[in-house]
């Protein structure tokens, strides 16, 4: 029940990419050419960052269930600060037949976001290495791409993003640490202009039981299985076609639509609940859950010679016939939620002018339950309290509905409060003002200055530890340095002013600044 609709699509969305590098729906196929012989192209970046948070717990007190609003130092409790340092290194391989009308590819974190100093070898003050993790690479993709005279095939593991990605959200971006990604089988083609496309996932299967002798394992019941059909069009241009246009003084739109419809019969809720004793799987351990969910999306770009606006809306619906997790203990109400997500961004300022900036908006709808309901992570949790950060947004038989709307984490829109405290925009509205100025430029290397206001406000005021509406105002400056070579180095600061949202009225304990501070080093190849 966490994440109502967070089936939402990440699953229904239409992958691929010209590299593994890129998740927009519209690359799938796009490399596909002639060629004399077998091809590998590989890309990827790596990427170290160190971090310093100072005061996000507010120094506002816990919530009534006992929570702080962020970790604090463990020897020290009264302690303001905090520091995390991490790194990774992500390849992009792909490999294309003779011909070009076949290719391969896979992405792997090698590691993934590895904490600076984790495994010592042996006692930590004697270490003199670092003992390699458990599972060193993540494998993110894996798939195929099939140029066919009708269409492009397409099928695997593969990355998920959609217009802005505030709903799917492939996580290429510098600093993102997640990403979504999709069991799939798709079909895209072209006709009247547009790119239209069908796409089948494997959103859930199991529990599984080895096969034999052979290293394979099989599915003991297949009613259980969670499956997703997306259907999409699109009408785009590359960065190219959008660049020559813009040279020659012409306005690019481009806009896109899909709907997603998915559903699951039964569930075996034994195979992924938390439990302290491993229970066997029996008849007894399925039961009836008729889930039903649907979600649509649409996508508008509108890019000017002098900038750019772009807009994403979408509406989702889920339904459960049966709510409860335990078998023998169902119950009589069904579950239904709808919730919905508007994101606006612009940016203004030619290319070659040192000045640019812009205004971008967001709204996700909320849910009067107390809480956020966004890190929580055990279905079977209790109830929040009024004054909690977070918590199970249904509470059945009383509350079975889930109304909060949550954007992607990987979407940011701020460094402090909905990245670290929150944990994502959520049950809320934000207006984000942002300049950039462009202080030097060399030709094979540019520095660049931007701030970042951001001004947020609860759509529901009973979601809010502090009971009101206004969370706080953000300001977040930027300097950053970029090299024509794939370096790249930015410093980033944040200072969050909280508001009466986040407040402690049961203690009387008014919120107070908090800030961070992070660098980080990256390398694009």
């Amino acid at each position: 029940m966490k994440r109502f609709a967070a089936w939402a699509f990440g699953a229904a969305l239409l992958a691929g990419s010209t590299q593994a590098a890129a998740t927009g729906f519209t690359d799938i196929g796009d490399d596909l050419r002639s060629h004399v012989r077998s091809m590998f192209d590989l890309h990827g970046q790596f990427r170290l960052r160190g971090e310093m948070f100072y005061n996000l717990d507010l120094d506002r007190g816990p919530t009534p269930s006992g929570q702080l609003l962020f970790p604090v130092p463990l020897s020290d409790p009264k302690g303001q600060s905090l520091y995390a340092a991490d790194f990774r290194f992500r390849a992009d391989l792909a490999v294309y037949a003779p011909g070009g009308g076949v290719a391969a590819k896979v992405r792997l974190d090698v590691p993934d976001n590895l904490a600076l100093g984790a495994f010592p070898e042996g006692v930590p003050s004697a270490s003199t290495s670092q003992k390699s993790p458990e599972f060193v690479a993540s494998l993110k993709r894996a798939y195929m791409e099939v140029l066919t005279p009708v269409g492009v095939f397409a099928g695997g593991r593969m990355g998920n993003t959609w217009g802005l990605g505030m709903l799917a959200n492939g996580g290429d971006c510098a600093d993102c640490d997640s990403g979504d990604s999709a069991d799939r089988i798709a079909f895209i083609t072209p006709v009247a202009g547009h790119v239209w496309a069908v796409a089948f996932d494997f959103s859930g299967s199991g529990p599984f039981v080895p096969r034999g002798v052979q290293n394979r394992v099989i599915e003991v019941d297949a009613s259980d299985d969670v499956r997703s059909l997306t259907f999409a069009v699109l009408n785009f241009k590359n960065d190219l076609a959008r660049e020559r246009r813009r040279k020659a003084d012409k306005s690019t739109f481009e806009y896109g639509a899909y709907f997603a419809y998915r559903w699951q019969d039964k569930d075996i809720p034994i195979s992924y609940l938390p439990v302290t004793v491993d229970q066997p799987l029996t008849e007894a351990s399925v039961m009836k859950r008729g889930y039903r969910a649907a979600a649509g999306d649409v996508w508008a770009r509108l890019s000017l010679p002098f900038g750019r606006i772009e807009v994403e809306a979408a509406v989702l619906y889920g339904y459960y016939e049966q709510v409860s997790l335990l078998p023998g203990a169902l119950l009589r109400d069904p579950s239904e939620s709808i919730q919905w997500g508007v994101a606006v961004e612009s940016d203004f300022g030619r290319p070659e002018s040192a000045f640019g900036g812009g205004v971008d908006l967001g709204v996700a709808s909320g849910d009067p339950a107390p809480g956020f309901g966004v890190r929580q992570t055990n279905p079977l949790a209790t109830a929040a309290q009024p004054g909690d950060l977070d918590g199970p947004q249904v509470n059945p038989p009383l509350d079975t509905s889930a109304n909060n709307f949550r954007f992607h984490p990987d979407y940011r829109v701020d460094r402090i409060l909905f990245r670290e405290i929150i944990g994502t925009v959520t049950d809320a509205v934000y207006i984000r003002p942002h300049v950039r100025y462009t202080l030097l430029d060399l030709g094979t290397s540019q520095f660049t200055l931007s701030l970042t206001g951001i001004a947020s406000f609860a759509l529901e005021s009973a979601s809010t530890p502090g009971g009101q509406a206004p969370l706080g105002v953000e300001l977040d400056p930027t300097l950053a340095y970029r090299h024509k070579d794939g370096f790249g180095l930015s410093l980033e600061h944040g200072v969050l002013f909280p508001l009466a949202g986040l407040d402690n009225p049961q203690l009387n304990m008014p919120a107070k600044p908090a800030q961070m501070l992070r660098a980080r080093a990256t390398y694009t190849f």
